[in-house]
């Protein structure tokens, strides 16, 4: 991992990570990724696509009035709609 790749400025010090030994990390409080966990793990969809979406104007009004992240909101709301749908024709 390079503390180059990210967006914002990172505190971590990247180099003493990356140099150290796979034995000195302790996965103590990690958990164990077994079948269990994989059965809720979401297959994330990759990258958001820009696009212009015209709403009724009580929409948006609605999401904006849920604060920061109203987009991200919108998003959810239509995935979850997409997986029903999905789940109907199954």
């Amino acid at each position: 991992m390079s503390g180059k790749a990210m967006k914002k400025q990172s505190r971590t010090e990247w180099e003493r990570i990356d140099h150290m030994p796979e034995q000195r990390i302790d996965y103590a409080e990690s958990p164990k990724l077994d079948d269990d966990f994989f059965k809720e793990a979401v297959i994330w969809p990759g990258n958001k696509k820009q696009i212009t979406l015209r709403l009724d104007q009580d929409i948006l009004e609605f999401f904006k009035g849920q604060g920061k992240g109203y987009q991200r909101n919108i998003n959810t709301v239509l995935r979850r709609y997409m997986q029903a749908q999905k789940k109907k024709i199954a």
